[in-house]
């Protein structure tokens, strides 16, 4: 289960705050290092150090800016602001990478000799270890407490760590060797450095557009929903993402078209509750299809979802039909149709679907309605 938001938000600033304190201290360790021994390697790897540091910070500020309470002109919160400093915490290790990049090339252009101590050599090594746990702690707290800044520190730390044991590797190979590779090394990790800023980068901003619910996720909320008895089926999950454990949405479900409004409103209710007890999220609506259950509709509408698979099955763009109903005194069908993106024209796939259950069964109207793709 979740953890609750106060004591989430308690949880994530201490541990940012062990991050900010290991990553000041590698950072010292590793500037002096560097300096000493004149390696623009271990120098890159300090500034790194210190960019993970503001990070930290840079987390702190956006939890506790998270974890205001919803008022009159934010009515969902502001769990998004977690999103925003992630952007920010991105573009300072996008502007590190550039930076470190442009001091490698000029060190290739105008090589310096490095020298290296065996002090140099322990420090350096002390420091891939410190390295890997630290991405393993940040990483299992941010698992932990749902919080994707904490993983992408851990990620970013533990990268920092095989960058730091190829410096290693580097020094080893000027001492016994004399061959120097640590210019060349800085362009490396200025690589991974830009390279971890861009995916941070383009992971927040698709939470703030909006992505697709995850396929796992959406199974398992959809699985909830059959769990409550007088559900025979659950359909068109949409949930809008407003910050870490605030996701709210809404989801149809079949029931028999025979029930009263005092059944359907403890169904839903039921629903609701089930989905946050086990999923943490809140669906504010529950919409209803109605089945057919009376002897001649259920016939009639066997008959016409056998010839609606038959058709649909010939539509290679045609993900998904559902929600179909009979209504024998109007003489309407109804039902709604999912497309895929990838066709020319969704609407074309639509009335050729549509004029073919027309020609199959002329006495009835059919009114489909296009659903989006946007969950499993």
């Amino acid at each position: 289960m979740a953890e609750p938001v106060a004591n989430r938000e308690a949880q994530i600033v201490r541990t940012s705050i062990i991050g900010i304190i290991a990553n000041v201290a590698l950072a010292a360790f590793k500037a002096a290092v560097g300096t000493l021994s004149s390696s623009i390697a271990i120098v890159l790897d300090a500034v790194n150090n210190l960019s993970d540091a503001l990070s930290s910070v840079i987390t702190i500020v956006g939890t506790k800016l998270a974890a205001k309470a919803p008022d009159r002109e934010h009515p969902y919160g502001h769990g998004r602001a977690e999103y925003l400093t992630t952007i920010v915490i991105a573009v300072i290790v996008l502007g590190a990478g550039v930076s470190s990049l442009k001091e490698s090339v000029e060190r290739i252009l105008n090589p310096e000799q490095s020298s290296y101590e065996t002090v140099t050599l322990i420090i350096v090594a002390v420091a891939v270890v410190a390295k890997i746990l630290l991405g393993t702690y940040f990483k299992a707290r941010g698992k932990a407490l749902g919080s994707d800044t904490l993983v992408a520190s851990g990620e970013d730390a533990t990268m920092d760590s095989l960058i730091s044991a190829s410096t290693l590797v580097a020094a080893l190979i000027n001492v016994f060797f004399g061959l120097s590779l640590e210019a060349w090394l800085g362009v490396a990790i200025s690589g991974l450095i830009i390279k971890t800023g861009i995916e941070i980068l383009t992971e927040a901003i698709g939470k703030l557009l909006g992505r697709r619910i995850d396929a796992e996720l959406a199974t398992a909320i959809k699985e909830t929903v059959c769990s409550v008895e007088g559900v025979r089926g659950a359909y068109d999950l949409v949930l809008t993402d407003y910050g870490p454990e605030r996701s709210m949405g809404s989801i149809h479900v079949e029931v028999d078209e025979k029930m009263s409004a005092k059944e359907i409103d403890r169904i839903t209710r039921q629903i609701q509750h089930e989905v946050l007890l086990h999923h943490h999220i809140a669906l504010h609506t529950v919409g209803i299809y109605s089945v057919n259950t009376s002897t001649d509709a259920m016939d009639e509408a066997s008959r016409i979802s056998a010839k609606l698979d038959q058709i649909v099955s010939s539509e290679p763009f045609v993900l998904q039909t559902h929600g179909l109903y009979v209504d024998e005194e109007a003489k309407n069908v109804l039902f709604d149709i999912i497309v895929s993106y990838d066709a020319p024209n969704r609407n074309t796939v639509i009335a050729r679907v549509a004029n073919a259950l027309k020609e199959e069964f002329p006495a009835y109207q059919f009114k489909i309605q296009i659903d989006e793709d946007i969950s499993d």
